[in-house]
């Protein structure tokens, strides 16, 4: 038996080694979360509870506005940040971002963000009335405009169906980060044939910890601190992913962004960190754990026991 339906469970301690890219053995994925949260639906979330205990139906406008605030000002604020620093970015987009907010769109393509999927605009797969719609269109419009092959998804609020990784499977997607199960890459059972489970990170991502756990405005650098700690003994055995999960108008707000600044002056000042976006670091685990052949894709394939 498996202890999940898609990934056989297998200790960290014992899985394969892999060489570090570039020699760099703690690789840091920059994950910006960039997203459309339409003004006539009910918001995705808040900052601010409903007033006199009454279900906040649209307009919630200052819901609304908190997210939108990022869009136009914490966004620019992180694209210098990271353009200046020359690192590469992986946005976790919302297609209709492309429509929305198009000249925010134009510019993370011309700053080279690999783009992955995320659905169309902020509503989970799990409440949508048409997912595999969803699916095409959003890939669709995001490979149109862009150029890239957008390889890489993360369902919002990491939704899922049952049927999700098969649709994902069956429109491109070979790195899927909806089961942060491990801090390395993992194969992942689909129906149609085997796919690569992605890290993510709840714990080191502004959501849980500014706007659900309250913390204060140092909390991601102390976390990240500890993080890379415990790295440091840990990367003698093998590769380490860090993830940061970003969202605008959580972090781009001054007083978070400050922390951020030196959080990534930190990071770029160490000699074992590698920044990398997604479907770099899938394909680099695809290279390094060598296992890819029949022999994982019959096993991937067949039914949990």
């Amino acid at each position: 038996m498996w202890s999940n339906p898609r990934v056989p469970y297998e200790l960290a301690s014992k899985r394969k080694q892999l060489t570090p890219p570039n020699g760099k053995p703690i690789i840091v994925h920059v994950v910006m979360n960039v997203e459309y949260w339409p003004f006539d639906k009910n918001m995705p979330r808040g900052i601010l509870p409903p007033p006199h205990g009454k279900v906040a139906d649209p307009p919630d406008l200052p819901n609304f506005s908190w997210v939108e605030y990022g869009m136009r000002v914490g966004l620019p604020r992180l694209m210098k940040l990271f353009y200046e620093n020359n690192i590469p970015v992986s946005a976790f987009i919302n297609a209709q971002v492309a429509q929305i907010y198009s000249s925010a769109f134009e510019e993370i393509c011309k700053l080279k963000w690999e783009l992955v999927g995320h659905g169309w605009f902020q509503e989970s797969l799990r409440v949508a009335k048409d997912e595999e719609s969803v699916i095409i269109k959003s890939l669709s419009l995001l490979r149109e405009l862009s150029g890239q092959q957008v390889r890489s998804w993360f369902g919002p609020g990491g939704g899922e169906t049952e049927n999700t990784p098969e649709l994902l499977k069956a429109n491109g997607i070979e790195f899927l980060h909806d089961w942060s199960i491990d801090e390395l890459p993992c194969w992942m059972r689909t129906k149609l044939g085997p796919i690569v489970a992605m890290p993510y990170t709840f714990e080191l991502n502004d959501v849980p910890i500014w706007t659900v756990q309250n913390n204060a405005c140092d909390e991601m650098y102390k976390r990240v601190k500890a993080t890379l700690d415990i790295f440091e003994n840990e990367k003698q055995f093998n590769t380490k992913i860090m993830t940061l999960a970003l969202h605008p108008h959580i972090v781009g707000v001054p007083q978070n962004f400050y922390y951020l600044k030196k959080i990534i002056k930190d990071l770029i000042s160490r000699n074992d960190v590698i920044f990398m976006t997604s479907s770099q670091i899938g394909d680099w685990f695809i290279q390094e754990d060598g296992s890819y052949g029949e022999g994982l894709k019959s096993f991937l394939e067949s039914p949990p026991k």
